[in-house]
């Protein structure tokens, strides 16, 4: 890989939501900044910026990452999916609908990161029991709900998706 100078700009190109985008970065510039202000994609948001909150979490390549950690220059030529991706315009997914139908947000500051997170989950383990998203949700920081609904709706929406 060729050296980066600090101050010199580079073109990130990549997929976001299955479509092609192309803009300038600093070599220091997060993910989570690209996506915000040079896409106008503010779904992701910038929580501890330590990668220990989830808010910014984005799949990369089809798995969950922290864009708060990962720099704009280092997803060149990578396929990015982000909360806008998550259902078609006008639509929610089921897992969106499942956490509308079980209160499971509250603020909706991390709401974000933990569909991300949970839409990669469970299509890696389409029967989860309680146990085992609550141990995949302590990735995840909410001050808000408790957890509570935010399980509920998991299990539902894996239901949902297991019938469909």
């Amino acid at each position: 890989m060729p050296r980066l100078s600090a101050d010199a700009r580079h073109t990130v190109r990549l997929a976001v939501n299955g479509r092609a985008h192309a803009a300038e970065a600093e070599p220091r510039m997060l993910l989570t900044d690209f996506l915000r202000q040079k896409l106008g994609l503010t779904g992701t948001h910038v929580g501890c910026e330590h990668g220990v909150c989830g808010a910014c979490t984005v799949q990369i390549d089809g798995a969950p990452a922290r864009a708060c950690l990962t720099l704009a220059v280092q997803a060149d030529g990578t396929a990015i999916r982000t909360v806008e991706g998550l259902s078609e315009p006008g639509r929610l997914s089921v897992l969106q609908e499942a956490f509308r139908r079980h209160h499971a947000l509250q603020c909706g500051f991390c709401t974000p990161g933990i569909l991300m997170s949970l839409d990669w989950y469970l299509r890696q383990v389409p029967d989860p029991d309680e146990a085992a998203l609550r141990e995949f949700l302590s990735g995840h920081l909410c001050r808000c709900t408790g957890y509570v609904p935010i399980v509920a709706a998991a299990l539902d929406a894996a239901k949902r998706l297991r019938d469909a």
